[in-house]
């Protein structure tokens, strides 16, 4: 399932206030370094959980639509539908109707009833979904728990600025963020 992000998230989770509060970094030439790191920091989380922190925007394309109609859409959570697209044989788009699909937010799926939908005539990314996605607009609407992974590597990625080293400091703060975005990891089967 090939995904484009078609608009990025607005903020951060972290401000650089809160960023440069936590580090207690009181000046202001490291400013840039310190967004640079929040913005890879909420990276490297939103990858390891397969969530979206703050509203974005993707398009998400599949072969076919899946037999028992779910489909579930990644990154989570899923906000809303916006637009859905099946291409025929010439490669022409043709729109569906988003009423043809119930939104599972909670478990971030798409239910449908398969075989009352077009099938695509593309044999690859035959159809395309632009959802939302995101736990909010806002840092505050990210659960806690996150922004408190995304604090700990700004902090360690700013205290270890050469190459990565292997040791008993890296695997702590491996098994420390590992522990605060364990509950919302979305295995993949």
């Amino acid at each position: 399932m090939p995904s484009i992000l078609l608009t990025a998230p607005a903020v951060e989770p972290l401000t650089l206030l809160e960023a440069k509060a936590y580090l207690r970094v009181e000046h202001n030439d490291d400013d840039d370094l310190i967004a640079a790191l929040i913005a890879g920091s909420r990276l490297h989380v939103e990858v390891a959980t397969r969530r979206a922190l703050i509203t974005q925007s993707w398009r998400l394309s599949f072969d076919s639509w899946p037999p028992d109609g779910r489909l579930i859409v990644v990154p989570a959570p899923l906000r809303s539908l916006l637009a859905v697209r099946v291409y025929d044989f010439d490669g022409n788009a043709l729109a569906i109707d988003t009423q043809a699909f119930a939104l599972d937010t909670a478990g971030s799926a798409l239910l449908f009833v398969p075989w009352a939908l077009m099938q695509p005539g593309r044999v690859a990314a035959g159809i395309e979904l632009d959802v939302t996605v995101g736990y909010g607009d806002a840092a505050t609407d990210v659960p806690e728990a996150l922004r408190q992974a995304i604090r700990a590597l700004v902090a360690h990625w700013y205290e270890n600025r050469g190459l990565a080293t292997i040791g008993r400091e890296s695997a702590v703060l491996s098994a420390t963020v590992n522990a605060l975005i364990a509950p919302y990891r979305m295995l993949s089967l």
